[in-house]
C-alpha cells in the first residue's frame, strides 16, 4: 500500500511528475514535494568572488545572493507544483548535493517519483542524466520514473551489437 509519495519537482520536468502523482498515488497518501536547488551556481559564483575579486569584503560576495535567489526559485516552482497538484501536499526544499537529497528524502518513502532529465529524443541510457541516474539506482523505496514529454518512439532503440 502506498501511504507516502515523494515528487522530485525540478524546474524542467515538474508537471510531468506532478501529473504523474495525480495519476498513480492514492488519494489517501501524502504527498511530499521535493526541490533541491542545484548546488553549483553559488560556489561558483562564491568562488570566483574570492579568487577573482577579493576576500576583503564578504557582504558582497554573490554566492549568498545566487543561493538566496535559487531558494526563492523553488519556492516558486514549488508553489506552481502544489497548485497544479490540486490536493493536500507538503512541500519540501533541500540544500545540498542534487542526487544525494533525493535520496535521502525518499527514505521512508512507499514510492518515489522522477523524470527522465536527458537526452529525451531516444529511448535508452542516455534519457538519465547524472542526478537521475544517481536517483534510480540508490533508491530505497520503489520508483516511478516518467517521461517530460511523450515517451519516443521504439524505432529509437539503437540496433544489437553484432555478434561474431
Amino acid at each position: 500500500m502506498v501511504r507516502t509519495v515523494v515528487a522530485w519537482i525540478d524546474e524542467a520536468t515538474w508537471p510531468a511528475c506532478v501529473d504523474a502523482v495525480r495519476a498513480h498515488a492514492p488519494a489517501e497518501a501524502s504527498v511530499v514535494l521535493l526541490h533541491v536547488p542545484g548546488g553549483g551556481a553559488p560556489g561558483t559564483a562564491h568562488g570566483a568572488f574570492a579568487g577573482l575579486l577579493g576576500r576583503g569584503r564578504p557582504d558582497r560576495d554573490p554566492g549568498v545572493l545566487v543561493a538566496h535567489e535559487a531558494a526563492e526559485a523553488g519556492e516558486r516552482v514549488l508553489a506552481a507544483a502544489a497548485e497544479r497538484l490540486g490536493r493536500p501536499c507538503t512541500r519540501e526544499q533541500r540544500t545540498g548535493r542534487v542526487e544525494r537529497e533525493v535520496v535521502a528524502a525518499a527514505e521512508g518513502a512507499d514510492l518515489l517519483v522522477l523524470a527522465r532529465d536527458g537526452d529525451r529524443s531516444r529511448l535508452g541510457p542516455h534519457s538519465l542524466g547524472p542526478h537521475s541516474r544517481f536517483i534510480v539506482d540508490h533508491a530505497p523505496c520503489p520508483v516511478l520514473l516518467v517521461w517530460p514529454d511523450a515517451a519516443p518512439g521504439t524505432d529509437t532503440i539503437p540496433p544489437p551489437p553484432p555478434h561474431p
